[in-house]
């Protein structure tokens, strides 16, 4: 059996919306969406959430995961990048448990509306293409990078992109090169990636592409509140989802 770590980093530290990742969403601590689908997810073998915060993982391991460690304080800084994130949990893992998985999967908090299928589509594309250093969910964007400008020091306008199109901003829309925007929805990553690469994607990344109304983040106060809205109105449903948020396990019984 292959092991497939469900890593869910959560700092305690957020800025755009402080505490973000232990605030009610839906009735639940944001975190516990990601916790839950990890753990419904049938190709993930363990969860574990990765945070320098003890509130957070005191509330992440009611909801079922696990929290081994604590992250040192120089993986959670304001610009801390993924990587070391990743690094960090990996060696621990590795010198305390002796503990190697062979793929890991990034399940961001922010993303609480996720579909389990994707996750364990992101695996099962990762296992089955062997020369794949990772699978990341894209969806087709709103906007056309093609059709986007830079403003110079001077105030003049250029294009975003040096193509080989001409005047590519002015040219139809179905004319112009499909592209896709990486959401960050789900990862999934080889651990020798990680390790041996240093990289959370490699050299060779396999899409898989999901409908933009699939991807939700929450960043912002406005973003919260039309996700929750979507649950609320039962525009998205448990079922949609793929799973359910059990009763945190200090009050069961």
């Amino acid at each position: 059996m292959v092991d497939v770590l469900a890593l869910i980093p959560a700092r305690g530290g957020s800025k755009s919306i402080p505490r973000k990742n232990i605030l009610s969403f839906g009735g639940y601590p944001l975190i516990a969406y990601s916790i839950s689908a990890g753990l419904t997810a049938s190709s993930i073998t363990r969860v574990i959430v990765s945070t320098d915060d003890l509130e957070i993982a005191s509330i992440a391991q009611e909801y079922g995961a696990e929290v081994p460690f604590l992250r040192p304080e120089e993986c959670s800084q304001d610009q801390t990048p993924d990587l070391p994130v990743f690094q960090h949990a990996l060696q621990w893992l590795h010198d305390n448990e002796g503990y190697c998985p062979q793929i890991v999967v990034q399940l961001r908090p922010t993303s609480p509306l996720r579909k389990v299928k994707h996750i364990d589509q992101a695996v099962a594309s990762l296992m089955e293409h062997p020369q794949a250093d990772a699978v990341r969910t894209v969806c087709v964007p709103f906007q056309n990078p093609y059709k986007m400008w830079q403003i110079t020091s001077s105030g003049v306008m250029k294009p975003l992109l040096d193509t080989e199109f001409d005047e590519p901003y002015n040219m139809p829309r179905q004319e112009l090169p499909t592209v896709f925007w990486q959401t960050g929805y789900v990862d999934a990553v080889r651990a020798n990636t990680i390790q041996a690469k240093n990289s959370m994607t490699g050299e060779l990344i396999l899409p898989l592409v999901i409908k933009p109304e699939d991807w939700i983040d929450i960043d912002t106060h406005t973003d919260w509140t039309r996700a929750e809205q979507l649950i609320e109105t039962g525009e998205i449903s448990w079922s949609n989802l793929g799973f359910t948020i059990e009763t945190p396990h200090k009050l069961k019984g």
